[in-house]
């Protein structure tokens, strides 16, 4: 039997099977596993690291850092971080100095401020005032070694802290331009000058003196210049050289200032405005609510030999010998013990005591303010407005430090009414330019609903019109927010204290908005009946027959009495807001009495003048008149009423009846 025959794909190889198939497979996997469990052998032990050094090596190391060698590689700290900003800096711890040294002194400042191109992005920086100067020994010190200075343990105000700035200053001109910072000094006009060169050596912290030679300096009788070539970027706009001297002008009146800067043909001069100096402030001892538990320690030990008691009274400002005697009792601590033998539980059981008890807040004799008179004449210095009005708090108390917040306002004139309000940063008198965001000064002014006072304020914004705020916080130790000391802390009192002061100089200018308006309103309702009157009287007159011109004057005469026009009063008086002393020593420093700002204020101007605006009652006349009544047609035209308060019209009088006049309290009889 044929079976059928089947072509073969393999062309006559064998065929292979499914099952020859996957036993082939699986035989090559099997193999597979083997040989990769055969090469993954493990590895023989990680060999331990090679010491790199040894705890010798790393010590010898070890060394100090300084201070300038610090600041040196961080001097973004200190705000020199861009060119510009690193001008501006530079001339502003220049004139800080100047101002501080010439109020130290007694004498009334006069800065110069010269800013001329020396290169492509570089410029050459001159402060010169009429300063007590300075003394050789000191001048190396003061301007080429950084935390060097006089300020920084006095509890009392004053422009620099930390005796970093001028140092600050030369070491980055020296960084950028390798030149030395350059000072001219004399002490006396009978003395020659000294002009030192300097240099900071960044690993000791200490200066170089590179030349010191006398000269003869003439034009002054005595004073500091300080010159310094740095890289720099001079530009205009709000953080401007510009506007941080114009801003200077306006916090300090008692100075004269005289800047050239580059491109500018003339020199700019600001005369003083104010011929006397502010008081100068007085140091004060720590407060026991401010001060903190290191503190207190390094006390403690310091007062050797003492009793608690007894350190606490020469130590701390406003603590009597009951107050100490309270604190020592709440600490349970005897108030005869020796603070060498105090522990250290101790000694925090006393610095809670002094947190809880009652004491009295600190003088505020160590805060100078500006004063409200002398806020307006810096402002009308700076700003053509039509008015002008300035707020001093009453001395306030954070962590035991005491401050005192100003506001200013000007308003109107050539001020720009569609941008918003132009604010004015200060802090002991000294402009603050930069990180306006991030300042209590500006969030204060931010909290503020200005709408309440006729001012329109997007919502989250500054308020719009013509409007320029000050804001200028006075204290012993301003919270800056860095070393740079370009924004204020965020304290809570402060903020309490800033947005009261901003409120009472809004309800003045609101008050004057408020007349301006009144006063424009009756302005449009006087031009209303002035058009329709002359057409009045010539009907008047065709009725009753009398003279046109006479009837319309007689309406013209009359008009007052039915249009109250009282203009505002001038900004320019100078009892236009209520009045502040500028700032004499406050009473409270020993004999416990408020401040002068807390005491009742004497009458303001505007009720003076109204009061002035009063008329006297008139003299009873021989003949008795008749009452004056507005025209009516088609009555007889009567005698106008007389112009003035209506409490002062004179009554017609019965025959026999008796008046007593309000000015001599006689008794006359009326026929």
């Amino acid at each position: 039997m044929n079976r059928p025959r089947f072509t073969d794909s393999n062309d006559g190889q064998p065929a292979l099977s499914l099952d020859a198939v996957a036993a082939s497979v699986s035989s090559s996997l099997d193999s597979t596993s083997v040989d990769t469990s055969a090469e993954t052998t493990p590895d023989p032990a990680p060999r331990k690291p090679k010491r790199r050094a040894t705890a010798e090596t790393l010590a010898s190391q070890q060394r100090e850092i300084s201070v300038s060698e610090f600041f040196s590689k961080n001097r973004h700290l200190l705000g020199f971080d861009n060119p510009a900003k690193a001008l501006l800096t530079a001339i502003k711890e220049a004139v800080d100095n100047s101002l501080d040294a010439c109020e130290e002194a007694g004498i009334l400042p006069d800065i110069r401020v010269e800013v001329d191109e020396a290169g492509e992005g570089r410029y050459r920086v001159a402060v010169q005032d009429n300063g007590p100067g300075i003394v050789r020994a000191q001048v190396p010190k003061i301007f080429a070694k950084l935390l060097y200075g006089s300020k920084f343990h006095h509890l009392k105000q004053s422009r620099g802290q930390q005796g970093i700035g001028i140092s600050a200053a030369g070491l980055y001109a020296q960084q950028t331009t390798g030149k030395p910072v350059v000072i001219i000094s004399k002490t006396d006009r009978g003395r020659m000058a000294r002009r030192i060169e300097l240099r900071i050596d960044t690993r000791r912290n200490k200066p170089e003196v590179l030349s010191d030679v006398e000269v003869d300096w003439e034009e002054v009788n005595h004073g500091t210049r300080v010159e310094m070539e740095l890289v720099g970027t001079y530009r205009g706009g709000r953080t401007s050289i510009d506007s941080y001297l114009e801003q200077t002008v306006i916090a300090n009146p008692h100075m004269s200032l005289v800047y050239k800067l580059p491109k500018m043909a003339e020199p700019i001069v600001f005369e003083r405005a104010a011929h006397e100096l502010p008081r100068e402030p007085l140091e004060i001892k720590p407060h026991p609510h401010g001060v903190e538990l290191g503190l207190l320690i390094h006390m403690m030990h310091d007062a050797r030999g003492q009793s608690v008691k007894k350190t606490l009274v020469e130590s701390f400002s406003r603590v009597s010998a009951s107050v100490a005697q309270q604190v020592c009792d709440m600490a349970g601590i005897p108030s005869k013990t020796k603070t060498t033998r105090l522990t250290g539980d101790q000694i925090e059981a006393l610095h809670n005591a002094l947190g809880k008890v009652r004491v009295m807040s600190p003088p505020a004799s160590c805060v100078v303010p500006i004063g409200e008179d002398l806020i307006i004449a810096g402002l009308q210095r700076r700003f053509d407005a039509e008015f002008f009005t300035a707020v001093t708090r009453p001395p306030a108390v954070y962590r035991g430090n005491p401050f005192v917040v100003e506001c200013g306002i000007a308003y109107g004139g050539k001020l720009d009414k569609d941008n918003t309000a132009d604010i004015m940063r200060f802090a002991n008198r000294v402009p603050l330019q930069y990180q306006p965001k991030a300042c209590a000064t500006t969030e204060a002014v931010y909290q503020t609903n200005w709408k309440a006072y006729q001012l329109s304020q997007p919502k989250g914004s500054l308020p719009i019109g013509p409007v320029a705020v000050v804001l200028h916080l006075a204290s012993v130790w301003v919270p800056f927010t860095s070393e740079a000391k370009e924004a204020v802390a965020h304290y809570d009192e402060l903020l309490k204290e800033m947005r009261l002061a901003i409120q009472e100089a809004g309800r003045r200018l609101a008050s004057h908005l408020r007349a301006r308006n009144r006063v424009e309103n009756e302005l449009k309702r006087k031009t209303l009946f002035e058009r329709y009157i002359p057409e009045l009287g010539s009907s008047l007159s065709k009725i009753t027959g009398k003279e046109a011109q006479k009837v319309t004057q007689s309406l013209l005469d009359a008009l007052p009495n039915f249009v109250n026009i009282e203009p505002p009063p001038d900004p320019d008086e100078p009892d236009s807001s209520p009045p502040t002393p500028s700032m004499p020593p406050p009473n409270d420093v020993l004999e416990g009495e408020p401040p002068e700002s807390a005491r009742p204020k004497a009458k303001t101007a505007a009720a003076s003048s109204e009061q002035d605006d009063e008329p006297d009652e008139p003299d009873e006349p021989d003949e008795p008149e008749e009452v004056a009544e507005p025209p009516k047609a088609p009555e007889k035209s009567k005698a106008v009423e007389p112009e003035g308060d209506s409490k002062s019209k004179p009554r017609k009088a019965k025959a026999g009846s008796r008046k007593r006049r309000p000015s001599d309290g006689q008794l006359d009889l009326v026929k």
